[in-house]
C-alpha cells in the first residue's frame, strides 16, 4: 500500500547554490498525491510544483523542477531520494525559498528525521513502473541505461582525473534498506578547481567543506576526510536515485550509469516515456512492495547510521 509521514518534520539551513537560507516542512500527503512542492514565499501565482520529470527545465549541477507559471525548486535529489529510500511515497513539501536545504550533503538527515517521525500506511494500492525493455541515452562517453530486473538495482561507474576520486565503481540491489547502509551519508564533491569557477556564475554560494567533499588532485580537503573510500560514486548512486524518483512511481528495473549526471538521468526517464513498448504499470505483490529501497528500513540502523 501507499505511504505517508505520521506526522510533519522541520527542516532549516541554506540553499547549496543560492546560499540563501530556508525553511522546510514535509507534511503528510493523502494516497494518490505523489510528492509536491510548496512555495511558501511565492503568491499571485500557482505556488505548487509536482516533483515529476517532465517539470525539469534544467539539470545542469543540480535538479530543479518548475511549473507552469516559472515557480522553481532547486537541488531536490538528496531530498528526494532520502523520501524514496525511507519508503514514503506522498508528501506536501512546503519551503520559503528556491531552493532545499542541503544541510551535511548527504541524504542521512532526511532520512533520519522520517523515521524519527514514523510512517503511516494509506488506503491506496502502490504501482510501480516495469521496465519491459532496455532505453539508453548517450552524450560522448557518458552512458545512462535503463533495462529490465526484478527490481530496482543500481550500478554506477565514475572516472575523475584526480586521484583523490579517480575511477570508482559500485552496483547495489536497492532492497532491504541497501539505501540506508550503503548509500545515504555519502555527500556532495567537487573539485576546488571548479568552486572558483561555479561562484563566478553565482553557484555554490552556500557550499562549504562541511556540506561537500572537496578534492584538489590526491587530497581530500574537507575535514575528516571521506566517509567511505568511495564516497563519491555512493553519492552519484544517491543522485540517481533521487532523480529516477521523478517518474512519479516506484522503477521495478535496473539502471546503469556511466560518467551520467541529472541531466542524463533525466533525459533517460523522458526517452522512457516516449517508449510506451519499454515499460508498464504493475500493481505491486507484497513481496515486490518489500524489495522496494524504503521496505525493510530499521530505525534504529538509521539512527546509527545518521
Amino acid at each position: 500500500m501507499q505511504t505517508t509521514l505520521a506526522k510533519s518534520v522541520a527542516f532549516s539551513g541554506v540553499g547549496l547554490h543560492s546560499g540563501a537560507p530556508v525553511e522546510m516542512h514535509v507534511h503528510p500527503a493523502p494516497a494518490g498525491h505523489g510528492i509536491v512542492f510548496r512555495r511558501t514565499d511565492v503568491t499571485g501565482v500557482n505556488p505548487r510544483v509536482p516533483a515529476l520529470w517532465d517539470k525539469v527545465p534544467n539539470a545542469t549541477l543540480c535538479t530543479l523542477i518548475e511549473n507552469e507559471d516559472g515557480v522553481q525548486v532547486s537541488t531536490i535529489e538528496h531530498l528526494m531520494a532520502a523520501l524514496v529510500g525511507a519508503g514514503i511515497h506522498n508528501a506536501l513539501i512546503e519551503l520559503n525559498a528556491g531552493e532545499v536545504p542541503i544541510l551535511d550533503g548527504s541524504s542521512a538527515p532526511f532520512v533520519a528525521a522520517f523515521c524519527e517521525a514514523g510512517l503511516r500506511q494509506l488506503a491506496g494500492e502502490l504501482r510501480a513502473i516495469r521496465i519491459l525493455k532496455p532505453v539508453e541515452v548517450r552524450n560522448g562517453a557518458a552512458v545512462a541505461r535503463l533495462e529490465p530486473a526484478a527490481s530496482l538495482e543500481i550500478d554506477f561507474r565514475i572516472d575523475f582525473t584526480d586521484a583523490a576520486i579517480g575511477q570508482q565503481s559500485k552496483r547495489l540491489k536497492m532492497a532491504n534498506g541497501a539505501f540506508v547502509r550503503e548509500l545515504m551519508d555519502s555527500r556532495t564533491f567537487c573539485r576546488l578547481a571548479d568552486v572558483d569557477a561555479m561562484q563566478e556564475h553565482g553557484l555554490a554560494l552556500g557550499g562549504t567543506f562541511e556540506n561537500a567533499v572537496v578534492v584538489d588532485g590526491d587530497k581530500v580537503l574537507s575535514p575528516g576526510g571521506l566517509r567511505h573510500a568511495d564516497e563519491p560514486v555512493r553519492h552519484k548512486m544517491l543522485d540517481a536515485l533521487g532523480d529516477l524518483a521523478l517518474a512519479g512511481a516506484p522503477i521495478l528495473g535496473r539502471y546503469r550509469g556511466n560518467r551520467a549526471g541529472h541531466a542524463m538521468t533525466n533525459n533517460l526517464l523522458r526517452s522512457l516515456f516516449e517508449r510506451p513498448d519499454a515499460w508498464c504499470w504493475e500493481t505491486c505483490s507484497p513481496a515486490q512492495a518489500y524489495s522496494l529501497p524504503g521496505a525493510g528500513v530499521c530505525r534504529a540502523e538509521v539512527m546509527v547510521s545518521a
